[in-house]
């Protein structure tokens, strides 16, 4: 039996019975979408004809009256959300700035429903922004479906964000975004969220995609090509001779949040077999390299990039959890990098280790996001910043960087926002953040910490167990922040919730100090006053030097947490959190402690280092230049 046809059956044992418990204290179901779509493209006009089937599985309790679509390319107007939000902000990402007000009518991007009915009816609708509203003619009741019929045309806007023609490598079609794409309805309702450039939830669905197009295009796309025979260009060892003009380009996926694919005439294209039988494809232009490395052809990094990924994909599956589809597409185009379903789309004429640093991110969210769909627009830090935390990783593994803390940047992006002033929760939405900056700092570094720091509160070991019980229990669904926090509770055995509340839902922060070390009377035992100065708790790390050169480390479990790590030699009494100081007494005098450091390991995520070590000769040398200047 093939992987797809197991991954099928999978699929459909858990469509049977849709309503099961989750970690949120409903009954968990999620809906289901099939889409048929046939695309007319003109090339030269950069526009495209479109006919749409879709039938919409109501999976939840509720009666729907209303259903929403996206269209996601009328945010490439003047005067959009996107356009006057990126005027706006006051650091607007210089992708964006105020070229969206400066498109002309045939840089502008567009999606015009010209008909759309449901069951056979009209249904009235309205388009507001990049959201179409539609009232439907009929409910859809609990438990059962409709179809909808769907005529549309379309402009492929100048790129300018992730989606458009023309990228400024000269990539002719990077197509995200590009459809009517039916919203999102779960246990909190619709999530119609204008298109103001940032994140996505998407319901899982099944594509079935004709893409008619001039005969010249190479397309890389989500999902299974269905007709390699007729249409050549790399997918076959036949030289196809095309009837007419244009190629039919037909592809197929089953339960994947997005359907995207990017085209040109000049893309090379190669594959790479995996030893799982993976199939793994590169679109790329075959020129010399302009923006970096200048002169290198772009071949020849994409070439050496093949087997980076596919050793990073081993290093994910490994990881986290085997990789469910058969194939997945590195594409060039869009502008920068930016994950879809089995496929990705980036940039291509970066320096080598750029562009495996691109796409071990990008192809990390193949896992978090892409199989594990947590809504984006609410928790973002959960796929942005779980990604980089194991993309980090695996990029230092796959480059044989070697680092001896390869999450260091992290730590350092998230304490400037930790100490910046313009710091928001993490539940904050992802279009509501003051600055861009809060927004990716948040996301990614502060995200990855949150991983990380994990590691440094329940082990390594229950951190790594978490991500791949995680993974087997959740993939294909949509993961809350609770959901993942009860599995890391179940493996560890230690109370969390504090964790997940203050990383989260505060911008508290995590700061404890050495403030004291005192002789006891007779001189036998070291008083070593510990402090906490911020308002996030933590279990606490000391490592005592002395100055024989030996070292003990003392571990201070969390109050809140009922639970001791394991493996730590001096477990100490607990720390409650209300109780400002803690004094730790060692059986040794004052003279024999040379150094004493909170936390040697330097995960956990500390915003003032200053106060963390104590080094007997510096605090000397303090003493005497304090008393000499008194003097």
């Amino acid at each position: 039996m093939t992987r797809t046809k197991m991954m099928m059956i999978t699929i459909a044992l858990m469509s049977i019975g849709t309503f099961v418990y989750s970690q949120n204290n409903t009954e968990y179901w999620q809906q289901e979408v099939e889409y048929e779509m046939m695309v007319d493209m003109n090339a030269e006009k950069h526009q495209y004809q479109g006919e749409q089937k879709l039938v919409y599985h109501n999976n939840s309790p509720d009666t729907l009256h209303k259903v929403f679509y996206h269209l996601y390319f009328n945010a490439f107007q003047p005067g959009s959300q996107m356009d006057v939000r990126s005027r706006t902000i006051k650091d607007p990402d210089d992708r964006v700035g105020d070229r969206i007000s400066k498109l002309s009518e045939v840089e502008i991007g567009y999606i015009k429903v010209d008909q759309l009915l449901q069951d056979g009816e009209n249904v009235q609708r309205e388009v507001v922004g990049t959201v179409l509203e539609v009232d439907l003619s009929e409910p859809i009741l609990p438990g059962e479906k409709s179809t909808f019929n769907m005529k549309f045309n379309a402009q492929v806007p100048l790129q300018i964000r992730r989606s458009g023609r023309d990228n400024e490598e000269g990539i002719e079609f990077s197509m995200t975004q590009w459809y009517p794409k039916i919203a999102e309805y779960d246990y909190q309702g619709w999530h119609a969220d204008p298109y103001i450039a940032r994140e996505f939830h998407s319901v899982w669905s099944s594509f079935d995609v004709k893409i008619r197009m001039d005969k010249d295009y190479t397309i890389g796309a989500t999902g299974y090509l269905q007709n390699p025979e007729e249409i050549g260009h790399g997918y076959t060892d036949e030289k196809v001779k095309p009837k007419g003009e244009k190629l039919t380009w037909h592809f197929k996926a089953s339960k994947v949040l997005d359907f995207t694919w990017g085209a040109d005439p000049d893309y090379v294209h190669d594959t790479l077999e995996m030893d799982n039988g993976t199939i793994l494809h590169f679109f790329y232009q075959d020129k010399i390299n302009n923006k970096e490395n200048k002169g290198t052809p772009i071949e020849e990094n994409w070439q050496k990039l093949q087997a980076k990924t596919k050793a990073l994909f081993e290093y994910y599956n490994e990881h986290i959890g085997e990789y469910p589809y058969d194939q997945y597409s590195v594409i060039q185009g869009g502008d920068g990098g930016m994950e879809y379903p089995m496929c990705t789309l980036i940039t291509g004429e970066r320096n080598f280790e750029s562009l495996v640093g691109v796409t071990a991110h990008e192809a990390a969210h193949s896992w978090f996001q892409h199989l594990l769909a947590t809504n984006e627009t609410k928790h973002e830090w959960m796929d942005e910043g779980f990604t980089t935390y194991i993309s980090v990783l695996a990029e230092d593994k796959v480059l044989e960087q070697n680092k001896e803390f390869p999450l260091e940047r992290a730590y350092s992006v998230y304490r400037q926002l930790a100490t910046s002033g313009v710091e928001q929760p993490q539940t904050t939405h992802a279009d509501r953040y003051r600055y861009n900056f809060a927004y990716g700092a948040s996301a990614y570094s502060k995200g990855a910490v949150f991983l990380s720091q994990l590691g440094y509160i329940i082990g390594k070991e229950n951190l790594d167990r978490t991500l791949k019980r995680y993974y087997e229990k959740w993939k294909f669904r949509h993961p809350t922040p609770n959901d993942f926090i009860r599995v890391a509770e179940k493996i560890s055995g230690a109370e969390l919730s504090w964790y997940l509340d203050e990383w989260t839902k505060t911008t508290n922060t995590v700061d404890y100090g050495i403030k004291d070390i005192q002789v006891d009377v007779q001189g036998r035992q070291t008083i070593i006053t510990l402090e906490r100065i911020g308002l996030m708790p933590m279990p606490i790390e000391v490592e005592v030097t002395l100055e024989n050169g030996s070292k003990e480390m003392y571990y201070l479990p969390l109050r809140i947490m009922r639970w001791e790590k394991s493996g730590m030699d001096n477990v100490e009494d607990d720390w409650a959190w209300a109780f400002p100081t803690y004094e730790l007494t060692l059986p040794v005098a004052n003279y024999a402690v040379q150094k004493v450091e909170i936390d040697p390991s330097g995960k956990m995520a500390d915003v003032n280092l200053d106060n963390n070590i104590y080094e007997k000769e510096l605090a000397e040398k303090e003493n005497t230049e304090s008393e000499d200047s008194d003097n």
